[in-house]
């Protein structure tokens, strides 16, 4: 059988981000500890109910270098007594501003070979304007040490639509981006979420329209194409190899096992989710079915939706070795009638969003996939 992802949440951090809406908590030793001791046991669990090895691992939150490095390398060890992960990708979120050393030198001893820095932006007005508690000198920091432990496979993240963000300031982050040398970079379009601060203010920030917040994005892509950087999802470019093993899985319709509070997973043509409740984590509470009866999981819509996030688009040899049928011609069809106002591209094996369309993506999906 192939081989799967694991993915871990570590639902701690120190303090809630005014735009975030991932489950989290404070955290504290009791908490980190039990929390830690249940990881292990569900995943010698899981490894004993499903049989299946993995070969990517990422630690997501929340902030997983709040574990420390005596946690992280004990989670990472027993995932791979659990599920191999022989020649596997680890990747881990970290923040800049936080003592980093302990975390990676307990996080590259047991194999963690990537990691994932919650950079946001290079202009510390924009950064204390999101609630970040870090400076952009603190990601250079961040950078350096993760080197300097042996740590190059490194990403940013990177916020487009900050209160404030110029077309000028939203280039310059790229830009630096690229100049401190790492090969990959996501960047996502700032979401209002309800039940977050920024939601709670929404009236008061100063936020770009819907076409000003469509040319930053531009902007940054080709700011981020112009050094090297390819795009070959909505949000994520890499330099060639560097592309997230892990999130492929996800866009791909591949499987994947979730484990932690909100945790989400796709098995055996099945997707359940664990609440997004530390405690019922630590009880034991069986996972959630995610039942959605329009778009079931692991079916040629769903496919279509994920493949249609990157830039290789729906290819009609991948479709039909999956489904063993061809695209339908009426996709097909249907796509093609916005080639002409540059939001696909299409040939006789296929079709993708281009930069315009992905800016449109949802629109085009309902009218391409459903309407069709």
């Amino acid at each position: 059988m192939s081989k799967i992802g694991l993915y871990l949440h570590v639902p701690f951090c120190e303090k809630k981000c005014p735009y975030c809406d991932f489950y989290s908590i404070h955290a504290s030793e009791e908490w980190l500890n039990l929390y830690t001791d249940c990881m292990i046991k569900r995943m010698q669990y899981n490894s004993f109910k499903l049989g299946r090895l993995a070969d990517t691992l990422y630690f997501g939150g929340g902030t997983p270098s709040l574990l420390r490095g005596t946690r992280i390398a004990r989670l990472i060890k027993q995932a791979k007594i659990s599920f191999g992960l022989q020649d596997a990708e680890i990747t881990a979120e970290v923040n800049p501003g936080i003592d980093l050393d302990d975390f990676l030198q307990g996080f590259r001893a047991e194999g963690g070979n990537r990691l994932s820095i919650g950079m946001q932006s290079a202009d510390d007005r924009e950064l204390k304007l999101l609630g970040r508690r870090h400076t952009f000198a603190q990601v250079v920091q961040a950078v350096e040490t993760a080197r300097r432990v042996g740590i190059d496979n490194l990403s940013l993240d990177l916020m487009l639509g900050i209160p404030g963000q110029t077309v000028e300031s939203a280039k310059r982050s790229a830009a630096v981006c690229a100049e401190l040398g790492v090969p990959h970079v996501s960047a996502y379009l700032l979401k209002i979420e309800p039940n977050t601060a920024f939601y709670q203010r929404r009236e008061q920030l100063q936020l770009p329209d819907e076409e000003e917040a469509c040319t930053l994005y531009e902007a940054v892509c080709d700011e981020l194409e112009r050094h090297g950087l390819r795009q070959y999802e909505i949000s994520n470019f890499a330099k060639p190899g560097f592309e997230s093993r892990h999130n492929l899985k996800y866009w791909h319709c591949e499987e994947y096992l979730g484990l932690g509070p909100a945790a989400h997973s796709f098995l055996s043509g099945r997707r359940f989710y664990e609440t997004r409740d530390l405690r019922a984590f630590l009880a034991g509470q069986p996972p959630i079915e995610d039942v959605d009866a329009e778009i079931p999981a692991g079916s040629p819509k769903e496919y279509a939706m994920l493949a249609l996030r990157l830039t290789e688009g729906l290819q009609d040899q991948k479709y039909s070795a999956r489904f063993g049928i061809s695209l339908p011609t009426h996709w097909k069809r249907s796509a093609q009638n916005y080639a002409h106002a540059g939001l696909t591209e299409c040939w006789p094996g296929g079709f993708r969003f281009t930069r315009k369309g992905f800016l449109v993506s949802n629109a085009l999906l309902a009218k391409i996939l459903y309407e069709s």
